[in-house]
């Protein structure tokens, strides 16, 4: 921290400086001593062996000159990367101690109980819980310096390595056995490239490397993830066809031969997935200038897309060829994509789309290429097409381009687009999802355990603008919208809605992905279920969106939304996740009705909650009343929504919207949570899904849930009148409102179920 960083621009200069004392010596030897060779005095054998000797010396007075002057750009490199990150660490350390602790010289954080006053600290000695939140604080700062001083280690070792490399003569052909430098390069990623594309290869390969060029290879990888230099240079190194066998190799030493190390493998699968993601960054966007838009031809046709341009010209030579046997392949997309999995970068939106692309146009060329044969491999997956899609999960945008049915890009850049309909709908046009094929001796056919699990994933992020919902995270039932992301979701409705009748099937892996995605357009669902709203009626009619504001609204039939809904709801869990949604959102709109709101103004709110509440109410009387259940049994059923519905509060989510991001949560629920819970103890003070299940039905029931909704909300107003009980009274007139709503509802949704309910 205290280390002079000036001296290495002032030796930079030095070298600088001997760059231009070797070309005043090159032009003096040139002129007193290599001419004489070449002129007409001297002739014959030794006028021909001492210009050989003379080439060879004027050679290395120019070679000198090149790698003085790289040996100045590296150190002049060198000081850019550590002023940089010496600036990064300064500024933890203030952080740390401006949030109340103190850094030691070691760079050890503590709590600076000292600078506290006396009831701070007599706090923090008797309360747990802020003990553990300083305790939280405290690592945070401590992980933070101490991965900045990794990254400075990691620097200041790829800078050795390339300042050890710029001195060796590459050209062992000019006549010196080890002459000055002539290929010399200023730039420190390059020469890390070239030693990291050395082990890989031989990695690759399947020859011995020692464990010490294997951290280093690590190193490489942690010290330019960030750097497309690096990446790019690596990846012409390795080349499609050796990252492939790469990963391969990788894969078989970590799961199989050497599974001791298997987190280091792993380490090492990771750091080549961040190179391919630097490597493949592509300008613009896929919505403006998508895979196959003249925008996106031109650049790949020119200079600067050259190494994209070769690259994905390799994936797709190499992706189709099998490293594996004849009885069980092993394809080069499958191991690729896997490997993509391991990135903690993001990929590029347009090199998302084309793989995309290029990966069902490989499955239509070779209709058993995804397909599983035998047993599966640790760590690759035979549909790369699902891989790739859990993938483009991560880039919410990405996936929202490449399902948007519109299309994208304007003019004569927009590409037309039917990813959505393709893997997501059925019969004619779409997908055959691979199968797993078992050999014995007979040969069985099952379904993929993890089939369309990639699918769901992408579908949610590319109907919400947001990745995937984690465990314990609930869906905020408000999200702010685009015009793709709302064109996504109205087409996901589209593709699921049935055919005839009123059966949606959906997929058991898409059920509560999709059910996250729609749950936060509950506030358009809200609108379409009560029925009472005009605008969502055209907008049905029309694009199947329309605008308010700046934001884009959800518009599909009733009849639809119900449907798809009831297939949804096959699986408790998404039901549950669609019926708290609601419930947070007709909170908010009750709580939002303004103080001293005309009764109109406040029994509309109510009738529309009831109405929504109504078709949720024949949604789940529809799917208990079916034979079938998905699996589950009525109680089971039951109590698992009784579960998701009443435990814990939400884990806040982060809502991006125009560049920023709002958190919401806890603080919004206001009082939903208050007659939520009160049937949580007695959901979980009885374990069996008998008595859960028993639980749910009362706190489902109609007139329970909606009498405790009106009074909670009743309650906490000064213009209500809550006396009498609800046969009479202010309070009283609105619980008649909210259960009208409620049959209004029911009946309504009843009819669209009216084919599957016996």
């Amino acid at each position: 921290m205290t280390t002079d960083l000036g001296t290495l621009t002032t030796a930079a200069d030095a070298w600088d400086g001997m760059a231009k004392e070797f070309n005043k010596l090159e032009k003096a030897y040139k002129r007193d001593v290599h001419g004489i060779s070449m002129g007409p005095a001297w002739i014959g054998l030794s006028a021909d062996a001492a210009n050989r000797r003379f080439d060879i010396t004027l050679q290395e007075y120019q070679n000198a000159q090149t790698e003085a002057k790289a040996v100045a750009s590296l150190l002049r490199d060198a000081h850019t990367q550590f002023v940089e990150l010496r600036g990064k660490l300064k500024a933890a350390r203030q952080d740390a101690v401006a949030a109340g602790m103190k850094v030691s010289d070691q760079g050890v954080v503590t709590y600076d109980t000292a600078s506290l006053d006396e009831g701070t600290r007599n706090a923090y000695h008797h309360d747990p819980d802020f003990q553990e939140s300083v305790r939280k604080q405290v690592q945070a700062s401590q992980n933070r310096i101490d991965q900045l001083v990794k990254d400075i280690t990691d620097a200041d070792k790829g800078v050795q390595l390339a300042l050890n490399a710029v001195v060796v003569d590459s050209n062992l052909l000019d006549g010196t056995s080890n002459g000055f430098n002539g290929q010399a390069q200023g730039d420190i990623e390059k020469y890390e490239a070239e030693n990291a594309k050395d082990i890989a290869n031989r990695l690759a390969a399947g020859d011995k490397v020692s464990a010490a060029e294997l951290a280093e290879l690590r190193r490489a990888f942690r010290d330019n993830s960030d750097d497309t230099v690096f990446s790019q240079t690596l990846l012409k190194g390795l080349g499609p066809d050796g990252t492939i066998k790469l990963t391969n190799e990788l894969n078989e030493l970590a799961y199989n031969d050497d599974k001791r190390h298997k987190a280091q493998y792993l380490e090492l699968q990771g750091g080549l997935a961040d190179t391919v993601a630097k490597a493949t960054q592509v300008p613009g966007s896929a919505a403006d200038a998508p895979p196959g838009s003249q925008k996106f031809k031109d650049w790949v046709a020119g200079d600067d897309g050259r190494f994209y341009r070769q690259w994905m010209e390799g994936v797709s030579k190499y992706g189709s060829k099998n490293y594996g046997s004849e009885t069980h392949p092993l394809y080069g997309y499958q191991s690729f994509v896997s490997m993509m999995q391991h990135s903690g970068s993001q990929y590029d939106d347009q090199f998302l789309y084309q793989m995309g692309d290029t990966l069902i146009a490989a499955e239509k060329q070779n209709a058993g290429i995804f397909t599983q044969w035998g047993a599966a491999r640790d760590g690759i997956r035979a549909d790369a097409l699902d891989t790739l899609l859990s993938v483009m999960s991560k880039n919410p945008d990405a996936a929202t381009a490449f399902f948007d049915p519109s299309g994208n890009g304007a003019g004569v850049d927009h590409v037309d687009n039917d990813h959505l309909h393709y893997l997501a709908g059925s019969g004619n046009g779409t997908r055959e999802w691979p199968k797993q094929i078992i050999t014995g001796y007979t040969v069985t056919e099952i379904d993929d355990p993890l089939s369309r699990t990639g699918l769901g994933a992408a579908l949610e992020a590319a109907a919400t603008g947001q990745p995937p919902l984690t465990a314990g995270q609930d869906p905020w039932p408000e999200v702010p919208h685009s015009d793709g992301q709302a064109r996504v979701m109205h087409g996901i409705i589209q593709e699921l809605k049935p055919g005839e009748g009123t059966d949606a099937p959906v997929h058991t892996n898409l059920r509560q992905p999709l059910a996250n995605a729609l749950a936060q357009y509950t506030n358009d669902t809200h609108e379409i279920l009560s029925g009472m709203n005009a605008s969502y009626v055209r907008g049905a009619g029309g694009d199947g969106y329309f605008h308010d504001g700046d934001t884009a609204h959800l518009a599909v039939s009733q009849k639809d939304l119900v449907q798809v809904m009831r297939g949804l709801s096959e699986d408790p869990d998404a039901y549950a996740t669609l019926h708290k949604a609601e419930a947070r959102y007709i909170d908010t709109q009750l709580y939002g009705i303004p103080e001293g709101a005309t009764p109109s103004e406040k029994s509309a709110p109510l009738s529309k909650a009831g109405a929504t509440l109504g078709a949720y109410t024949a949604i789940r009387e529809d799917v208990i009343n079916d034979e079938r259940m998905a699996g589950y049994s009525e109680a089971d059923w039951k109590s698992k929504i009784a579960y998701h519905i009443i435990g814990g509060a939400v884990t806040p989510l982060a809502i991006r919207t125009g560049g920023t991001s709002i958190a919401v949560g806890d603080a919004l629920q206001r009082g939903v949570d208050t007659w939520a819970w009160q049937w949580g103890n007695s959901m979980k003070a009885e374990a069996d899904a008998t008595a859960n299940a028993a639980v749910a039905d009362l706190y489902l029931d109609a007139n329970n849930q909606l009498n405790t909704m009106v009074d909670t909300w009743a309650a906490t107003r000064t213009d209500v009148d809550t006396t009498g009980d609800a046969s009479n009274g202010e309070a009283g007139t609105f619980t008649n409102d909210i259960l009208d709503g409620h049959d209004r509802g029911e009946r309504t949704a009843s009819k669209y179920l009216t084919d599957t309910t016996n």
